[in-house]
């Protein structure tokens, strides 16, 4: 049987960038289909799914953190993405967004194969209550991780979510995006 030739590079900064990459590509999107429809594309910047969800510049700015800072956790050992800037014109999210690409972009394969293995012990905040997260409250909470499981099990699944949740906003805003723009530029082996 055939060893997994993975490594903790191929395991997050390519996967990071592919989907990073498609959500710059709907940012774009979404200017070129405001332009034409006559859209309010900084009313994009507050639009929510449900009441009770985050609205988009949310979901754009923890993407980021996750794939930026969650690679940053591991080289580092600490979790600390820059405070919420909160709304902002989407012309700005559009740069956050490319900033995260050239700042993934700039991290090398021995580099972060460097980090693999080691313990990576992160303090996150968790609701007191997961039922009524909004009302109860929030408190420490240490994981203890190694990078392949942080990555694999806290920073991707965060960032496919607020990935998602954004695709999500600007479908229902009539944006023209289908689950190709979504998955970005495949990674395939050459033929």
């Amino acid at each position: 049987m055939a060893r997994l030739a993975t490594s903790l590079y191929d395991l997050s900064v390519p996967t990071f960038l592919q989907t990073a990459r498609a959500v710059g590509g709907f940012l774009d999107r979404t200017t070129k289909h405001c332009a034409e429809t006559g859209a309010g594309l900084e009313e994009v910047v507050k639009a929510r799914l449900f009441p009770d969800m985050a609205p988009f510049h949310f979901q754009i700015e923890a993407l980021t953190h996750h794939a930026v800072w969650g690679m940053e956790a591991v080289k580092t050992g600490v979790f600390a993405p820059p405070p919420l800037v909160g709304a902002m014109p989407f012309a700005d999210l559009q740069k956050m967004a490319g900033h995260a690409i050239v700042a993934l972009e700039a991290f090398s394969p021995d580099e972060v194969n460097s980090w693999s293995g080691k313990n990576l012990d992160i303090e996150i905040y968790q609701p007191l209550d997961v039922d009524n997260p909004t009302t109860s409250g929030w408190v420490p909470r240490t994981l203890a991780l190694t990078p392949e499981t942080f990555l694999l099990s806290y920073s991707l699944p965060n960032f496919y979510f607020h990935a998602v949740t954004a695709y999500n906003i600007l479908r229902t805003r009539g944006v023209p995006l289908g689950k190709y723009h979504f998955q970005g530029q495949l990674r395939t082996r050459p033929i």
